[in-house]
């Protein structure tokens, strides 16, 4: 008898140190994704490499493209509350040598169209001038005005107005 529960404590303390296992093999896949997952970063060709460096900056040129500086009535000086925009897209235009860029000003359908052609080269100017004094090259950046030709909004109210008082940063990567 003796000998018996010997034998079974034996017996349940093996059980007990075993790994349990599993049945699932949806369970033993998932456990083995991070391994995976890491042994193969390093081992990424260079078109896979290339090609996600291509896709970040895609993404990088599609926000700074949603970025606007915008202007009071009748104004092209820019306002310090957009110095930051102004900031982040001279640090991208910097480092990359070979894009261009291309400042779109714009204006509100108020003035005769001389007018707002003028005053959408002026806001564009004044933009280009913020970001040469941060160090862009002038060979990167173009200017166009554009008038009251592409309005954001075509209400007839000042929120239309103010969202049409802009400059638009339209980038043209190097290939």
């Amino acid at each position: 008898m003796n000998r018996i529960t010997v034998v079974l404590a034996s017996l349940l303390m093996a059980a007990c140190a075993t790994a349990p296992k599993t049945d699932s093999p949806q369970l033993s896949r998932t456990k083995n994704i991070p391994a995976a997952a890491n042994s193969n970063t390093g081992t990424l060709s260079a078109e896979e490499l290339e090609s996600r460096r291509l896709a970040a900056e895609k993404a990088e040129i599609q926000a700074l493209q949603k970025q606007s500086v915008y202007f009071d009535f009748d104004q092209f000086s820019v306002k310090a509350e957009f110095q930051n925009a102004v900031q982040r897209q001279a640090e991208f235009i910097k480092a990359h040598h070979d894009d261009v860029v291309t400042l779109e000003g714009n204006a509100d359908e108020r003035g005769s169209n001389e007018y707002n052609l003028a005053l959408g080269d002026k806001r564009a100017s004044s933009v280009k001038k913020s970001l040469g004094m941060l160090g862009v090259s002038e060979k990167q950046i173009r200017t166009v005005s554009l008038s009251d030709e592409k309005p954001r909004l075509l209400c007839h109210e000042e929120k239309c107005w103010k969202e049409n008082r802009r400059v638009d940063f339209m980038h043209k990567p190097s290939l």
